[in-house]
């Protein structure tokens, strides 16, 4: 056991079409489910690019009652642990999500999906997003928050505030690509980028988050190799999700994690999670610097 928990990024997995990948992970993330059923954005909706992937999915999904009624009692078959990545469009969104999901035993986390690319926003803040998940249920609340912001860790420090218990780093940056006539590959235009090229962003996310709060962080953007998830742990991760990845190479949750072990062995750990947040600690001193120039 390396000690760093293994999950996947939500929407990269479908537990139900591949539950022999889905119990090589430590936990299980779904697709993020909102109140009502949505048939997500127009084809087309995926795009590769040289560096990684194009997605504009746009939450497809079943809804909150058709999830718990039909989809729920497939997904704890699988006796894996389950987190329920939790969607909307408004404060009441999350709320009601969150509500009717408080009472379900089998679910061990709510994910806050705060950040999609692919579809409208809401009005609130994400702190104000958090809050009313928070009244709405006692379980444990990761909020995924979203690289595209100038300070992403005042906006770390203001979920915590809300109630958030821990953060997954970092959902995917809005992109763009263009076909042989020069138009946009996607119907939408812009979508979710990921894979190898997000990466340094995602390093940069969660350790500047690690600096600023003290919770659990899921650290997850490009992750392809066992070095790639150590690198996040140094960080300041807890844990690590595969997203772009799992489309390619099924068997990478096993093959991380035993590459992981072997790359911390390396460098003198006997543990991975003896590296935790070691990049952190060892550039203190220039953040404080870095926080005093601005102040």
């Amino acid at each position: 056991m390396s000690g760093v928990r293994i999950l996947n990024a939500s929407g990269c997995l479908d537990a139900l079409v591949a539950p022999e990948v889905t119990r090589s992970l430590d936990a299980f993330v779904t697709k993020t489910i909102t109140p009502l059923p949505r048939g997500g954005n127009p084809p087309v909706r995926i795009a590769e690019t040289e560096s990684g992937m194009l997605n504009s999915i746009g939450l497809q999904g079943p809804g909150i009652d058709a999830f718990v009624e039909s989809h729920l009692p497939r997904l704890a078959a699988l006796e894996t642990e389950l987190w329920v990545s939790v969607g909307g469009f408004s404060a009441p969104d999350f709320a009601t999500v969150c509500e009717r999901l408080d009472g379900e035993k089998d679910i061990a986390v709510l994910e806050l999906n705060l950040s999609c690319p692919n579809v409208d926003e809401a009005p609130e803040t994400a702190a104000e997003l958090v809050a009313a998940a928070r009244a709405a249920t006692r379980k444990p609340l990761y909020a995924k928050l979203s690289p595209a912001q100038w300070d992403v860790a005042a906006s770390a420090r203001a979920v915590v505030a809300a109630g958030a218990d821990g953060l997954s780093l970092v959902n995917t940056i809005r992109g763009l690509a263009l076909d042989a006539s020069l138009r946009p590959r996607l119907a939408r235009t812009v979508g979710g980028y990921s894979g190898p090229a997000l990466r340094p962003i995602a390093l940069a996310c969660v350790h500047a988050c690690a600096a600023a709060v003290e919770v659990p962080i899921v650290g997850m953007g490009g992750v392809r190799t066992g070095l790639d998830a150590l690198e996040l742990v140094a960080v300041g991760a807890t844990s690590v999700a595969l997203g772009t990845v799992l489309f390619a190479d099924p068997d990478a949750p096993a093959r991380i994690g035993a590459e992981l072990t072997a790359e911390a062995s390396a460098r003198g750990y006997a543990n991975p999670l003896d590296a935790h947040a070691v990049a952190v600690v060892r550039s203190e001193k220039s953040l404080q610097i870095a926080q005093n120039s601005t102040a």
